[in-house]
């Protein structure tokens, strides 16, 4: 989800036209992502009460995103292909996909070893489901950084 905002706020700022919908399963995260959204002046912020692993639980329109940062998210979610199919309804038939994950480099930071989805798999995962791959992107020493396509 769009936990306390760390990729919402700026994207509020570089957006100019349209929305960012920031979705979250912890209401307690969506109010500072509100607040933060108030403090910085941005009207183009809309947080959402949602669940990313159910297939409607983020409550938008089929085919109404440009674009969709997963972040930090796979090691939480129990039915990825739920998520996975949720994002590929609300994205855009040109629509793309930022996910950034914990990398497997033993980094005593981030979620324990067995919960890591490794990139490897990450990009199985979302091919298997008609995701096209675009490149991988540099995200700094302890994640992976994967752009895909619809």
């Amino acid at each position: 989800g769009a936990g306390t905002g760390f990729y919402t706020i700026p994207a509020g700022k570089i957006v100019s036209m349209g929305k960012v919908y920031a979705i979250e399963v912890q209401r307690d995260f969506l109010i500072t992502v509100k607040n933060k959204a108030v403090e910085a002046h941005l009207d183009n912020v809309e947080c959402l009460l949602g669940d990313v692993e159910k297939i409607g639980g983020t409550k938008l329109k089929d085919k109404i995103i440009d674009a969709v940062i997963a972040s930090n998210i796979l090691f939480q979610i129990e039915d990825k292909d739920k998520f996975i199919e949720e994002i590929k309804r609300i994205l855009k038939s040109e629509g793309k996909l930022l996910l950034i994950d914990w990398s497997d480099n033993g980094s005593v930071i981030g979620p324990s070893f067995d919960k890591i989805i490794s990139k490897d798999k990450a990009r199985e995962m979302f091919e298997s489901k008609g995701f096209i791959w675009q490149r991988d992107i540099d995200v700094g020493d302890h994640h992976y950084g994967i752009i895909f396509s619809k």
